[in-house]
């Protein structure tokens, strides 16, 4: 069903809360791989989501490329990823650190700069099996997804997906979604089919952005070639998971009032938003950062992702109250 609501105003940041009250993001992702080492993606990820307003960021990288992500993102904490000789990610230990997080995380994203291979496809797998943190996937996190011979019974996590259109035709073929995500009369389809058929929220990036849960589909107005740069899509994973941390509705709410059936009634509202709600802020703030940029410099080209990052707060601020 398409959307024509405009997207709702987060709440206001409270001028006594602490950075506990903030939420706390963890970023998984980087690439240290001999070739194929990626270390930006992850820490503008991270960055992205501290100038979104989280409180806590931790980056989860594999050994080798912690460090040198930590120098860009240097608010950030650190967990090493164990790897083997090459470079490669190990899969169950990997996973066995992945799980002591879930309890701490108001929010995983999962997948910039994270690289191919058996370790990431453990990584991506846990992650969607479990059914309480809230996460992004983004990038190879998503062409890990896509690989899954049992993905639409396997995923259980509250999630949002962030595909670019490649990286959606990837996921789509094997679930037999064949709608255009490039057509722009059918990506509204593409986002709502894909959304519906995994349970997720579907961000199905590109000129006029989608956002689709299954049920609501509503996309942006914006077409802006300044965002056509490497890094703004790990910028757009950060900022969702920022938001999520701090305002997503909690699950476990959710599931007692599923549970509960009429006597959910009498639990306490919860004011806060769904993954859906945020999805939208999040697509609505990242093109007005982009817009602010512009404006500032007078050029609809040359934006760096770490300038997109800066232009955050008061982007966001603007959709608060």
């Amino acid at each position: 069903m398409t959307d024509t609501t405009g997207a709702p105003r987060l709440p206001v940041r409270s001028p006594t809360g602490h950075k506990g009250d903030f939420g706390r993001v963890v970023v998984v992702g980087g690439c240290a791989l001999p070739g194929t080492r990626m270390i930006g993606a992850p820490a503008l990820a991270a960055h992205a989501a501290t100038r979104a307003g989280a409180g806590l960021v931790q980056l989860v990288c594999p050994a080798g490329v912690l460090n040198e992500a930590l120098t860009i993102a240097p608010h950030a904490t650190g967990r090493v990823l164990p790897t083997n000789h090459d470079g490669g990610l190990l899969g169950s230990e990997s996973t066995a650190i992945l799980d002591t997080l879930f309890d701490d995380a108001d929010a995983l994203v999962i997948g910039p700069g994270l690289g191919r291979g058996t370790g990431q496809a453990a990584l991506t797998l846990r992650a969607v099996q479990q059914k309480i943190t809230p996460i992004v996937l983004d990038a190879d996190a998503l062409n890990e997804l896509a690989g899954m011979p049992q993905l639409a019974l396997d995923f259980h996590a509250p999630a949002i997906l962030t595909p670019h259109p490649g990286e959606f035709g990837r996921l789509a073929k094997p679930l037999g979604i064949d709608a255009s995500p490039t057509d722009d009369a059918s990506r509204p389809d593409a986002a709502e089919q894909l959304a519906r058929r995994l349970g997720c929220v579907v961000v199905l990036k590109g000129s006029r952005t989608v956002v689709s849960d299954g049920l609501h589909t509503w996309r942006d107005s914006t077409a802006d070639s300044a965002l056509a740069t490497g890094g703004t899509g790990d910028v757009l994973a950060g900022l969702i998971g920022g938001l999520v941390a701090q305002h997503a509705r909690p699950v476990i709410h959710e599931l007692a009032r599923a549970k509960l059936g009429d006597h959910g009634r009498h639990l306490p509202p919860d004011n806060r938003l769904s993954l859906y709600d945020i999805a939208r802020c999040a697509v609505l703030a990242h093109a007005r950062a982009a817009k602010l940029w512009q404006e500032k410099h007078h050029a609809n080209a040359g934006l760096t992702p770490i300038e997109l990052a800066n232009e955050l707060p008061q982007a966001v601020s603007a959709l608060r109250g």
